[in-house]
């Protein structure tokens, strides 16, 4: 007998509890396993002991925001390889060119369609990170 595979994993990272609530509910109508954090130090302390196949991260944020948490995902090589979609408000080009630089995979902003977050999201889970050619 085969087993079902196992559910997409994915962290969702923002301030706001209503943030989180809509992303989260959306990703777990696709049938992924889904765990909140209310800022880049509790996203740390759960990927201690949680590895997702994606992250959802918002930027400003109490204690450590998302572009110190890109900086510290991608320089631990535990979680160095795992895609990272920034959702936030900040949608100035300045804001998007330093996440993609610090290593997100996207750029989404607030407000979002939630179909089209969904579809980035598991995307990404599924493919992982998309090397950027020089």
């Amino acid at each position: 007998m085969t087993r079902p595979p196992a559910p997409l994993r994915a962290l969702v990272v923002d301030d706001s509890v209503v943030v989180r609530g809509l992303i989260g509910v959306n990703l777990e109508l696709e049938g992924f396993e889904v765990r909140t954090a209310e800022d880049g130090l509790e996203a740390l302390e759960v990927l201690e002991t949680w590895l997702p196949d994606v992250i959802t991260v918002d930027v400003m944020m109490p204690r450590l925001g998302g572009f110190d948490l890109i900086a510290r995902l991608r320089a631990d090589p535990r979680t160095a390889t795992l895609p990272v979609v920034v959702v936030t408000g900040r949608a100035q080009a300045t804001d998007r060119d330093l996440g993609l630089r610090l290593g997100a995979d996207d750029y989404v902003s607030k407000p979002f369609e939630p179909g089209d977050l969904v579809e980035t999201v598991t995307r990404l889970a599924r493919h992982g990170r998309t090397p950027i050619s020089e």
